[in-house]
């Protein structure tokens, strides 16, 4: 049975550990998939239980040396934030530690040997006096640094060993070849050949460990940045819950609450896990879950979910999903998987990075080759091939395109907006036709009460009064839409003295003594009464995609009321944006031509897809497809579920079914439209940022090895120097960090 695991991994150094791990757990057999995300540190692993076990995949992994580290939900969030701080704590000592031998390194060996420099040096250390002194100090300055710079050389010859060299076997091949070729000319002073003086270069090892320190402790605080918004999720859950059991209030742990604790919640307090509440009225902010700042009305039946706010009432409710199965868990795995996932444009820095290594050492080699053998010293060839080792790293290459969709997908979250994986994120700036589902998405998918039409012997209270009395007994969603005006009016229900439903056509109702009909045309025409002057108006209602519910009393028209289901505030304004920025916008609906023209055109659609049935809507996007169109479908019910899936992007109404949520690319938590443009304008900006990523990654490191290699040299220009070298590779990878986490400025469409 095929199996998926998520693992968390530490001791990654750069996009070749990636590769290294998917190599080797790929060779493991039962593994169908394995994919290392550099950036989150989490293997994806799918696999066969019955040929391999996830045992042996974590033993696979720290056999080739790196960490394998909890995930246990409980301890996760803390212990992930504390591994994290840990880390960079400890990169920042080691960091310190270095820089405080490696600057009197550095000076001791540079100011000798620049005849204008005029610092002071003291006498003992003088290399034309006491070189074998001068040697010895230098070699117990750069060993501590190499104890800071351990990890490089543990990591990077283990990997080499296993023929899957990484950014550390750079690293540990360019600074060993430096600090052995000194100790060879530390020896050659010993034995009384001076002139070796000359060709110490423990300072290039020292000082390259140190600079490549900085850069990971840069790195390390810019990644933790990255990946703030899951962090921010991951805190909102509160940590106690108050439990009612035997009359008394009892304080338990989160973890402690199961399914049916009735749970009392005060003001001011959080929502501890899902549920529905049995006591009180309040109002909770869910600005967590929706992104929707107004608090929302809650009474007995309505449903709460775990780390939203409880703003003034007191209330009790019962337990009905906790732990992983909340709401709010649900979105944090959403964004983790999304953080997690690799966007299909990251393959290609993907299959670079693990090529890229191997390559770069066999261009070492011949560059050093090459040079010695034109009758360049030893020295200078040594000096080409640790500089070519240092500037190669493909750190920034591995960041590129992981970072970027760790700060999207987050920002995405903050706006209410929950993108499913890095594909969608990509696929989403393609989208050039989308296509909306009517009820429920573009409209409220609630009828309500529009007009109120009454004849002249009558007023309009009163035949709202009459209608909502009678429909009071009734199940029927548009006379519910009545009924729930009068509530909001406060009107004074009659008491109904005889009720009578008749099927497809309305009820006959008696209220004070009088008989009352309230239906639809077919119900006015079988009774033979006629509608008088409000034929006109029932004509021009139903073009404007209104329902007409006509009001008789005592065999005579009284009036009409009107019903819609109304349009959305932000749809038009939606649609608007959608057509500036060139997307085409289609309606799709099972509604007759005439109401979907009517709500079309209310929000500027002109493409009507009407009298759709349920399972022909796919069908319809598929139509668009064959047109080369990238189509997404904005939709909420389960009829929209399989058009969800068949398009190119499903975007889902959160206040949608659970099906059409699942089905979905991208859920819209706000069930606010111009969430849609906003999302298509978040992957447009996170794709721009990808490809600036690349672009320097791939453009330094083709710049950067022709320079390293002495190709200006060869034209008379300058010779890079290793030190330079280590801090233009620092810097790259964290250039690149910085230009994604410009992504948390991003602004959503109001």
């Amino acid at each position: 049975m095929m199996t998926k695991e998520t693992i968390k991994i530490g001791g990654m150094s750069c996009a070749a550990c990636a590769s290294r791990i998917e190599k080797m757990i790929g060779k493991l057999e039962g593994v169908s998939v394995a994919a290392v995300n550099f950036a989150t540190e989490k293997l994806l692993v799918e696999y066969d239980n019955q040929t391999v076990s996830i045992t042996k995949i974590k033993e696979t992994v720290e056999r080739i040396g790196y960490e394998v580290l909890n995930t246990e939900k409980k301890a996760a969030i803390d212990e992930d934030k504390l591994r994290k701080e840990k880390e960079i704590a400890t990169l920042w000592k080691k960091f310190i530690v270095s820089a405080i031998f490696a600057l009197p390194l550095l000076y001791i060996a540079m100011v000798p040997m620049i005849s204008w420099l005029s610092f002071p040096i003291p006498s003992f250390l003088n290399p034309m006096q006491y070189p074998l002194v001068f040697a010895l100090t230098q070699i117990g300055l750069v060993i501590p640094i190499l104890i800071a710079g351990n990890k490089f050389y543990s990591v990077g010859f283990k990997a080499l060993l296993d023929r899957s060299p990484n950014m550390d076997s750079l690293i540990a091949i360019g600074t060993s070849a430096a600090v052995a070729y000194s100790l060879y000319s530390a020896y050659q002073i010993s034995i009384g050949n001076f002139m070796a003086v000359d060709e110490l270069y423990f300072e290039t090892a020292g000082v390259i460990i140190t600079l490549i320190l900085l850069g990971k402790s840069l790195e390390a605080v810019s990644k933790g940045k990255t990946s703030e918004a899951i962090k921010k999720l991951m805190g909102l859950a509160p940590k106690t819950a108050l439990i009612i059991k035997d009359g008394k209030e009892i304080e338990i742990p989160i973890e402690d609450v199961e399914i049916g604790d009735i749970i009392l919640v005060k003001p001011g307090e959080k929502i501890p896990v899902d549920g529905e509440v049995i006591e009180g009225n309040t109002a909770i902010d869910e600005s967590m879950l929706t992104g929707e700042s107004m608090p929302v009305d809650k009474k007995a039946g309505d449903k709460v979910y775990a780390a939203s706010i409880n703003t003034n009432g007191m209330i009790y409710f019962k337990a009905t999903k906790i732990g992983s199965d909340t709401a709010l868990a649900q979105i944090i795995k959403l964004v983790e998987d999304a953080q997690g996932s690799k966007a299909p444009i990251a393959k290609m820095a993907d299959i670079v990075s693990g090529y890229f290594v191997p390559i770069v050492v066999v261009i070492a080699i011949l560059a050093f080759a090459g040079w010695f053998i034109s009758g360049q010293s030893l020295v200078f060839s040594l000096t080409i091939f640790i500089s070519i080792l240092v500037i190669a790293c493909p750190c920034a290459l591995g960041l590129a395109t992981p970072t970027a969709i760790m700060v999207a997908t987050g920002k995405g979250a903050e706006n209410g907006i929950l993108i499913k994986g890095g594909e969608a994120l990509e696929t989403t700036h393609k989208i050039n036709t989308i296509i909306f589902d009517k009820t429920g998405t573009i409209t409220e998918g609630k009828p309500e009460v529009t007009d109120i039409i009454n004849m002249k012997e009558i007023s309009k209270d009163y035949l709202l009064q009459i209608a909502a009395s009678g429909e009071k007994g009734s199940e029927h969603p548009l006379g519910q839409a009545i009924v729930k005006k009068a509530e909001r009016e406060a009107v004074e229900f009659f008491k109904v003295e005889a009720f009578n439903a008749i099927p497809g056509h309305g009820i006959e109702v008696t209220i004070n003594n009088e008989n009352v009909l309230i239906g639809n045309r077919k119900l006015m025409d079988d009774k033979n009464i006629a509608l008088g002057d409000l034929d006109s108006e029932s004509d021009r209602l139903a073009l404007e995609g209104k329902t007409p519910m006509y009001v008789a009393m005592n065999n005579k028209i009284s009036g009409i009321i009107a019903v819609a289901d109304v349009v959305k505030p932000s749809s038009a304004k939606a649609i608007k944006k959608l057509q500036s920025m060139g997307i085409e916008v289609a309606m799709i609906t099972g509604d007759n031509k005439k109401t979907a023209q009517a709500i079309a055109s209310q929000v500027g659609i002109t493409r009507v897809l009407s009298e759709v049935l349920p399972q022909d809507k796919s069908n319809e996007v598929k139509k668009l497809q064959a047109e080369g169109k990238k189509v997404a479908m904005v939709g909420d019910g389960i009829n929209d579920a399989p058009a969800l899936a068949q398009a190119d992007i499903g975007i889902a109404i959160g206040s949608g079914t659970d099906v059409a949520m699942e089905s979905a690319d991208i859920v819209l938590m706000k069930s606010d439209l111009m969430d849609v443009p906003t999302a298509i304008h978040l992957s447009k900006s996170t794709i721009r940022n990808i490809k600036e990523n690349l672009f320097w990654a791939f453009g330094y490191n083709v710049a950067g090895i022709p320079i390293a290699a002495g190709v200006l040299y060869m034209f008379g220009g300058p010779l890079l120097n290793p030190i330079f070298a280590a801090a233009a590779m620092s810097l790259s990878s964290v250039s690149v960090l910085a230009n994604a986490l410009r992504l948390k400025g991003f602004k959503a469409y109001k």
